[in-house]
């Protein structure tokens, strides 16, 4: 009886010292409603649809006055420090997080480990001297013109002979299509041929399957729902083979056998992609790369390549749609410039894609896309992991073990960074005031859809390349108007997609009133 008397009584006191303890360091947390044993997963569920907005809409609020924000998101394990993220769109975090104490804030176990056996140690997935010698090898690739306009002849080619046949078809037929699916089919074979020198031709009139493209895939979304899970969980579930376990096995399997094919002859018959290009290379002790390391580094160079810009080639297309007077600045813009470069005959305004000198000269379409990515980056949150403790510039101390998140899609929708107009759609706020050059902002840590600090991303201008070159290829032969009934939604993923795709009907455009 007396022992039972004892174990309630520290049954209890153990449960109210907790929720004292908890109710006192929950006072001190800003962000959204904290829950014993639960933290914030009952409003994150909740928000889950709408999860990059609801994060934006508690940064807005836990600052006043106009001041920059900062909160904190608490996850169950039990109010560990470990449990804690911290989430902040203050430029000067940005920069302190991203530059100044770089080597405090790296991917992290937790992000390495779940992507481990898709990625390896390729560049997006390391830290330290692996990430460096990576970096420093492929930077002097990124920097030569031979590498620009071999991005431009995959382009020009994908466009002139696949992508314009299919929209042809749809706009003489009258049907819609999914330009979303279009641009991410277009976007995976010209990194694929920019980085394989083989083009897998997933964009096609018949818009077939291709194998690579589809089990590279569904080993990216197997590998993402590893971040969702605990890690002890997701490994279980590698060791019995079970659910998306099991598909990112079969998965990866069917991604080395294409990469070992590519790889066999890209050493057989080198060329000008970037498989070629490192298997020259060798690393920091003389040697050159094993045949695994080189593998991972190609399949890096994909992950980041694809997605990215057809996501934002999406968004650009469904704000230009909704916003006809920019749409008129970019084709006056493009009539200009073909009309210096091609003369006065329409029909060579639309034979060819452009070449790189006359996607160079394309100022307002360049605001125009970097607009785009300020309200709708690609990659719209990223993590980053806590070495020691920190404080960060506006006062937020993170402890060692702990996650930092700084939300990229958040920042471009903060009045406090970029003005009262700041959820505007506005290309003029990135030019000069003459209009005539390209103006980024001067804080380069308002505007990191790139990224920023050693990890500024190299693909940059050939990104800005492709999408000059995609936009152009579309808008001066079409205009387009939005299936009615469709509904454009953000699908909830590390990659700012659209949930339904973007559907749209294909007009023929008249340039002669251009």
């Amino acid at each position: 009886m007396e022992t039972d008397l004892i174990i309630m009584f520290m049954v209890v006191a153990t449960t109210s010292a907790y929720i004292l303890w908890f109710y006192h360091l929950s006072c001190r947390l800003s962000g959204p409603k904290v829950y014993p044993f639960f933290g914030s997963l009952p409003v994150l569920f909740l928000n889950r649809s709408r999860i990059h907005d609801w994060i934006a809409g508690n940064l807005r609020s836990s600052g006043g006055n106009g001041t920059y924000q900062t909160t904190t998101i608490a996850i169950p394990y039990f109010a560990r420090k470990q449990g804690f993220y911290t989430v902040t769109c203050n430029p000067k975090n940005i920069e302190h997080i991203l530059r100044t104490r770089f080597d405090n804030y790296p991917k992290g176990p937790t992000w390495q480990t779940a992507f481990h056996d898709l990625l390896g140690q390729g560049i997006f997935n390391s830290d330290g001297e692996t990430w460096l010698i990576q970096r420093k090898t492929a930077a002097l690739e990124f920097t030569t013109r031979t590498l620009r306009q071999a991005m431009a002849r995959w382009v020009s080619r994908t466009i002139k002979t696949r992508l314009w046949r299919i929209l042809e078809k749809a706009s003489e037929e009258g049907f819609p299509v999914d330009l979303q699916d279009l641009l991410l089919r277009l976007t995976f074979d010209n990194i694929c041929g920019l980085t394989f020198g083989k083009d897998p031709e997933t964009l096609s009139v018949e818009l077939s399957e291709n194998p690579f493209a589809t089990a590279f895939d569904s080993a990216t979304e197997a590998t993402l729902q590893r971040l969702l899970y605990p890690g002890f969980l997701w490994r279980l579930k590698k060791l019995f083979g079970m659910g998306a376990e099991m598909r990112l096995r079969k998965s990866l399997q069917v991604v080395e056998n294409y990469m070992t094919e590519a790889l066999t002859a890209r050493k057989l018959n080198p060329s000008d992609d970037l498989l070629s290009r490192f298997i020259k290379k060798r690393d920091v002790d003389g040697n050159i790369f094993p045949n695994h390391v080189l593998k991972r580094i190609a399949l890096n160079f994909v992950l980041a390549g694809r997605d990215t810009s057809s996501v934002a080639l999406s968004w650009f297309f469904w704000l230009v749609m909704n916003n006809p007077s920019v749409e008129s600045k970019i084709i006056n813009e493009l009539t200009k410039v073909l009309k210096d470069t091609r003369g006065s005959d329409l029909k060579a305004w639309i034979s060819d894609p452009l070449i790189f000198d006359e996607a160079d000269r394309l100022v307002y379409l360049k605001a125009a896309l970097a607009e785009t990515l300020r309200l709708y980056p690609s990659v719209p949150e990223d993590f980053k992991y806590v070495i020691s403790d920190d404080i960060l510039p506006d006062g937020t101390r993170v402890p060692a073990g702990s996650t930092v998140t700084y939300s990229i899609y958040s920042v471009g929708r903060m009045k406090s960074v970029w003005g009262d107009d700041c959820m505007e759609f506005k290309p003029e706020r990135w030019l000069s005031a003459t209009g005539d050059r390209f103006e980024p902002p001067k804080d380069g840590y308002k505007f990191v859809a790139f990224n920023a600090g050693p990890r500024t991303c190299l693909g940059k201008d050939l990104a800005y390349l492709q999408m000059k070159s995609v936009v152009s290829a579309v808008l001066l032969r079409y205009r387009l108007s939005l299936v009615p009934g469709h509904r454009v939604e953000q699908k909830m993923s590390l990659t700012l997609f659209m949930k339904n795709g973007l559907k749209v009907y294909l007009h023929p455009r008249d340039l002669t009133t251009a």
